[in-house]
């Protein structure tokens, strides 16, 4: 879909020429001035031991013995340096490093599976016991109706002969299964299956005698959705079975024979591309292959039935890119030429190109129609456009259900597959409604409807024009004669449907009076009152018509249910000929997101109790929820269990919430007395992350935190639990005003417990931000709880510094303690929440 609105030139680039050189006269060539000196001091830094040893006479075996020790001191430091990067590698990423660790390496029992995603042992069996028999029905498949479609395809084609299929003995492999059963409709069972096939095929075929083909070995990776609907209360129990893929999937072919051309880059990815477009058409949403069980099933509503929503994409723009254009060999950097490409199943749109600017600006919005949320997925990729081969800088996926759920979603989003970069994207779900009283137009461009077409079939079509004509001619001896004489063969058809400038065709049927196409085509429309839906059928050689077809979307807003299915009359052509289809026009409404709850403030005296419990410290403000609300006492399990790991001792009251109010009455002892909980595995179920070592006698805040006057900052924290999927869900949006490290800001990231829970494998931490006091995060995390379980929990929140003050000095730069009881999770929380510390009085 065409880009909407100007492109809106940034700031700073009119004057630029002139700009350029004032900056090239003043702070350009004072930092080149700058540049120079430090390079020559380096050299003369360098070279003076060699002439001050020649001066003095000396042997220049003392400058390589110096030499040497210099070499081994930096080699020597490197491999520490290596060793501690990678430690700390591994723990940033603990969670990904585990996972890849334990799908690649490790042999894991049948009955060892993760709470997402479940094994399917037994069906790998099924599969492989199978899989000779799938053989054989391939076989006879591709001889019998595969090769008679090939020949009929094109005239070169006519000798197409397979002379040999064999499917191996490597059956396809299901690395893992998901079920949906809560979160859809009470009659339908969804599974999404990750599909990995690696086979021996062995396909051989004549193309013309002496060119022969052939495939000897695949490679294809996809996820499969597979649909049981409806469920009945009789045998078979199952209505139907519907299965596609989600995503275009992964294909490597290996070739044989003549194909073996195919092998070279030049033709190899457009081959498998091209068979990437075949499975496409066939598997990819929207497209489906379905197998209905009983008669009472509809087959138009379960190939093509009616999309969830419609999403529309604003691609704003981006910022922080990957330079990838660079000068003089590779030692000047320069910038980008950035470009984004947006795909959703099997449609994928380009935006233009910004020239030279790693912050670029599109201003662009695209529409999306979404088949199945949860599932489908946002594919975003950029590139830098070069004149050879184009430039990767990152990438995002999204999932629609995400935007199912939020209605609007307006936010950075970091790249990934790069250092750094982030994209800003504003989307919106639209609903499908049948009320044409909700139709309202726009003047910007973007669609105020939804056209859905499901193209079923014809009947009784001519041969070609010239029977047309001479259906015009029923009487006279001649042209009976000449239809008695002549040979009739069957067209080669395919339907074009358009409404104005978005033309699309259906696959070729080939000779057959009565095509048979079962397929589905989603139209956006700008104006229902005006426009009109085009339909040509038309051969498929010749391009000629054989029959036309005008349906004024008008027709459509006065019918009930805004939907026309039945059998279509076709003008200028047979005197029966018809086409099958069901037309269905929907209104995008935008919905509005759900209402966000701003919590009001304690009543002073509960907050004025709390303070004076954690020692009369006033200075905390009451916007700090977890501070300062009132709740009932914990259940004493869970307060042994903060009693053990030592949070009464380490946290003052306006740290701990006032569910331990009760503890406050006794005098806290010394932070001598807590426990170091240290482990010679990282993985441990008792090993204390880092965080909490802080906590530790000795370990003090930084003296620049120490003496800092004024507000720590504050931090915006969206909180909700997803009833469905039985998790809780908090998303680290921003922080703003926080404590700067340096004059250039503060490297800081967010680390979060779920309390009590404090061990390695329970810690949460957001990416790094670095320079900046007002770091946007915009990371989600996920805790396997339960509702109720959730709402007797405190999360525990810390804004830390990436780069240590010192050795023994704490990383942290602001504390919020949120108290999940106080909280109405099922509707969700987006709040800010100010950072303080324990110990610290914050200066008002």
């Amino acid at each position: 879909m065409a880009s909407v609105g100007p492109t809106r030139p940034e700031p700073g680039e009119t004057g630029s020429l002139s700009g350029s050189s004032e900056k090239l006269s003043s702070s350009a060539v004072n930092r080149m001035l700058m540049e120079f000196l430090m390079y020559f001091g380096r050299a003369v830094f360098l070279f003076y031991p060699v002439y001050l040893t020649g001066y003095l006479g000396l042997s220049i075996s003392w400058v390589l013995l110096c030499m040497m020790m210099i070499t081994w001191y930096q080699k020597n430091r490197q491999w520490k340096d290596a060793r501690i990067g990678s430690a700390i590698q591994f723990v940033d990423n603990e969670t990904d490093t585990i996972n890849e660790e334990l799908k690649g390496a490790l042999q894991m029992a049948s009955w060892v599976h993760f709470t997402d995603v479940e094994k399917a042992n037994w069906l790998n069996k099924v599969l492989e016991q199978a899989w000779p028999f799938f053989g054989m029905y391939m076989e006879k498949l591709l001889k019998e109706n595969i090769q008679p479609v090939v020949r009929q395809s094109n005239g070169a084609l006519k000798m197409f002969n397979f002379t040999k299929v064999h499917f191996g003995h490597i059956p396809p492999k299901i690395t893992g299964i998901k079920a949906f059963t809560h979160e859809v409709d009470h009659r339908e069972v969804i599974l999404d299956m990750n599909v990995s096939y690696e086979g021996d095929v062995d396909i051989d075929a004549e193309v013309k005698p002496p060119i022969t083909a052939g495939v000897k070995g695949l490679k294809l990776q996809g996820m499969i959705r597979v649909i049981l609907e409806p469920l009945i209360g009789q045998a078979p129990l199952v209505g139907g079975v519907t299965f596609f893929f989600i995503r275009r999937p992964t294909l490597q072919i290996n070739w044989t024979g003549m194909t073996n051309l195919l092998d070279s880059p030049a033709f190899s990815s457009l081959s498998e591309d091209a068979i990437m477009d075949i499975i496409a058409s066939l598997m990819v949403l929207p497209n489906r292959m379905c197998i209905p069980l009983i008669d009472q099933v509809k087959v138009d509503q379960m190939r093509f039935p009616l999309p969830r929503g419609v999403v529309r994409v604003h691609l704003l723009e981006a910022r922080d890119l990957v330079a990838k254009d660079t000068y003089m060999m590779g030692m000047v950097k320069g910038k980008s030429d950035p470009y984004a490409t947006l795909r959703v199943g099997n449609r994928s749109v380009k935006s233009k190109t910004i020239k030279e600017n790693l912050h670029p600006k599109w201003g662009e919005v695209y529409e999306f129609v979404v088949h199945e949320a949860p599932g489908q997925e946002l594919e975003v990729e950029l590139f830098d456009e070069d004149t050879d081969k184009d430039d990767f800088i990152g990438r995002f996926n999204l999932d629609f259900g995400e935007v199912k759920r939020e209605k609007e979603m307006d936010q950075w989003f970091p790249l990934e597959g790069v250092p750094y970069g982030e994209i800003h994207l504003k989307l919106q779900w639209l609903s499908l409604q049948s009320d044409s009283s909700l139709l309202t137009e726009t003047t910007d461009g973007l669609s105020c409807a939804m056209l859905a077409v499901y193209l079923d079939g014809a009947s009784n079509l001519p041969k070609d024009h010239s029977e047309i004509d001479d259906s015009h001619h029923r009487h006279g001896k001649h042209s009976k004669e000449a239809r008695l004489t002549r040979r009739v063969a069957n067209p080669n058809s395919y339907v074009e449907f358009s409404v104005d400038e978005d033309v699309q065709k259906s696959l070729v049927k080939y000779a057959s009076k009565d095509p048979v196409w079962e397929e589905g085509f989603t139209f956006f429309i700008r104006n229902a009152r005006t426009q009109q839906l085009k339909v040509q059928v038309k051969e498929h050689e010749k391009k000629t018509q054989l029959g036309v077809l005008n349906i004024p979307l008008t027709r459509l807003l006065e019918t009930s249910d805004m939907t026309l299915d039945q059998r279509f009359p076709l003008d200028r052509s047979g005197a029966s000929s018809h086409i099958k289809m069901k037309v269905t026009l929907r209104i995008l409404t935008v919905e509005e997101p759900p209402p966000k709850i701003i919590l009001t403030p304690p009543p002073p005296k509960a907050q004025d109790s709390v303070q004076n419990a954690s020692g009369g410290n006033s200075g905390f403000s009451s916007r700090t929820v977890a501070s300062t609300s009132s709740v009932p006492a914990a259940s004493s399990p869970l307060r042994a269990a903060y009693s053990q790991n030592g949070l009464n001792e380490s946290y003052p009251a306006h740290r701990r919430g006032s569910f331990l109010a009760s503890e406050t009455s006794k005098s806290p002892p010394s932070a001598s007395h807590m426990r170091r909980f240290d482990s010679h595995s990282l993985l441990s179920e008792n090993s204390m992350a880092s965080s909490r070592f802080d906590l530790l006698e000795g370990a003090s805040y930084p003296a620049a935190l120490r003496n800092h006057q004024g507000s720590l900052g504050e931090i915006e924290l969206s909180v909700r639990y997803a009833t469905l999927r039985k998790k809780l869900i908090v998303l680290v949006n921003s922080c703003r005003n926080i404590f700067p490290c340096s004059e250039n800001g503060t490297d800081s990231y967010v680390r979060m417990y779920l309390l009590p829970n404090q061990s390695w494998i329970h810690r949460k931490r957001t990416h790094v931000k670095k320079k900046t006091v007002n770091p946007v995060f915009n990371d989600k995390f996920e805790y396997d709880v339960t509702l109720e379980e959730a709402q007797t929990r405190m999360l525990d929140v810390s804004v830390k510094n990436n780069r240590l003050f010192h050795r023994r000095e704490r990383k942290d730069i602001g504390m919020v303690l949120i108290d999940l009881s106080q909280l109405d999770l099922v509707k969700g929380v987006t709040q800010w929440y100010e950072l303080t510390l324990p110990g610290l009085k914050k200066s008002v």
